[in-house]
């Protein structure tokens, strides 16, 4: 049996930052009530130093680190279409096999973990992205532009048909209720919910909201397949494998920002001017949103591999080391943050404010980085990436670094 190829530090380390910075968004999701996601005065007052905190998350991190792992997620599917293809294998049932076996993670993550999952949208979207994967560099940047071109009119028509409904529609009172300030009784349903039985959850995924992974992708799936498309075309031209130097990586950082961090101060600023109006909140998350996002993702994607690019240290091989192991630190961070704020676990939904929020993900941190590169050093995959690549080659995969050189010899 060959040897494996090489990883990839770049890939590895911008995956353990993207993989790290999602729950850092998602946080909100597990914590509080749905519309404090998206809406720093949805659930319990807001001083300075809160909204201070949402400005800084929202022109950061809200939606950049999603749009960060989608572009990775394009970027390591071609990397394995690739090695497939070049070992003689059949990559595209191998492909659609990894795909098929992933959308199975995501439905139980979605139905019987948490809501917030985004597996199955990439499953779906991934499928769709074998059919670029022989597509020229340039080629791809151009499918990857249109695609979320065709994203914002998407959500533009979405918004002006909302919008259009006037005060007192359903499409209005559903707006009020998810981006804006919700009804204290709807509030109390959500609390109720959350500090309720898993068996009441699981339910309610099932059967009051059991539509919501199938929404997800016909809103999200057009940007996604645009931003993987692009993380092909930076696997192909180097951007991605670390194969720029660190000034120019410096610039490219410097263009991204120039151009995204104006744009999204100014929708920033355009929902504090309305006093988070839940119309504006919406024109903030989807339309207005996009925009900006490949240049923000540009400038994080750059300024990070700049970093990745420097000397080794503990810090970088730990982070590496964390994106190795993403897909279980992914599904590892729902199951730890589930129990900590379930009902069904020490039950804190909706007791802790966001800056007391800022120490869990830190913690969270923590753990990642501490167990991760120790796996690794004895292991050759993290669990749930072990039990995913058996499954989508249809037998157990030798996963110890030990059994792995004995079979390569």
């Amino acid at each position: 049996m060959p040897a494996s190829p090489p990883r990839l530090i770049s890939l590895d380390g911008l995956r353990g930052l993207a993989v790290m910075g999602i729950l850092l968004m998602n946080i909100a999701g597990f914590a509080l009530p749905a519309a404090a996601y998206f809406n720093p005065l949805a659930y319990r007052p807001a001083g300075p130093a809160e909204l201070a905190l949402w400005a800084i998350e929202f022109v950061l991190v809200d939606t950049k680190m999603r749009a960060l792992f989608s572009l990775l997620f394009g970027a390591s599917l071609l990397l394995v279409l690739d090695r497939a293809r070049a070992a003689g294998m059949d990559s595209e049932r191998a492909h659609f096999r990894r795909m098929g076996w992933l959308a199975l993670f995501g439905l139980i993550h979605y139905y019987l973990i948490w809501h917030g999952d985004i597996l199955l949208l990439y499953a779906v979207v991934g499928c769709a992205a074998w059919f670029f994967s022989e597509a020229s560099t340039r080629d791809l940047i151009r499918w990857g532009l249109l695609l979320i071109a065709l994203q914002c009119l998407i959500f533009i028509a979405l918004f002006v048909a909302i919008t259009l409904d006037g005060p007192g529609s359903e499409g209005w009172r559903a707006v009020q209720e998810e981006f804006g300030v919700p009804a204290a009784a709807t509030i109390a349903r959500d609390l109720a919910l959350h500090r309720g039985s898993y068996a009441g959850l699981v339910a309610h995924r099932l059967f009051d909201a059991g539509w919501l992974p199938l929404t997800q992708i016909l809103l999200f799936g057009c940007e996604t397949l645009g931003l993987m498309l692009l993380g092909m075309a930076g696997l192909r031209s180097g951007f991605l494998t670390g194969g720029w130097g660190r000034m120019r990586y410096l610039r490219a950082a410097a263009i991204g920002y120039a151009i995204g961090l104006p744009l999204t101060l100014l929708v920033a600023w355009l929902c504090w001017r309305s006093g988070f109006d839940a119309r504006m909140i919406l024109a903030a998350a989807f339309p207005l949103g996009v925009p900006a996002r490949p240049f923000m993702l540009l400038g994080h994607a750059a300024l990070a591999l700049a970093w990745l690019a420097g000397p080794p240290s503990p810090l970088r091989t730990r982070v590496a080391a964390a994106g190795r192991a993403a897909f279980t630190n992914y599904l590892g961070a729902s199951l730890v943050m589930t129990a900590l704020f379930y009902g069904y676990g020490a039950g804190l939904y909706g007791t802790l404010g966001r800056f007391a929020l800022l120490g869990v993900v830190a913690g969270a941190w923590l753990l990642m980085l501490l167990w991760s590169k120790p796996w690794l050093g004895r292991f050759a995959y993290g669990p749930l990436e072990w039990l995913w690549r058996s499954l989508a080659r249809g037998k157990m995969q030798p996963m110890r670094k030990l059994d792995i050189a004995r079979h390569s010899q």
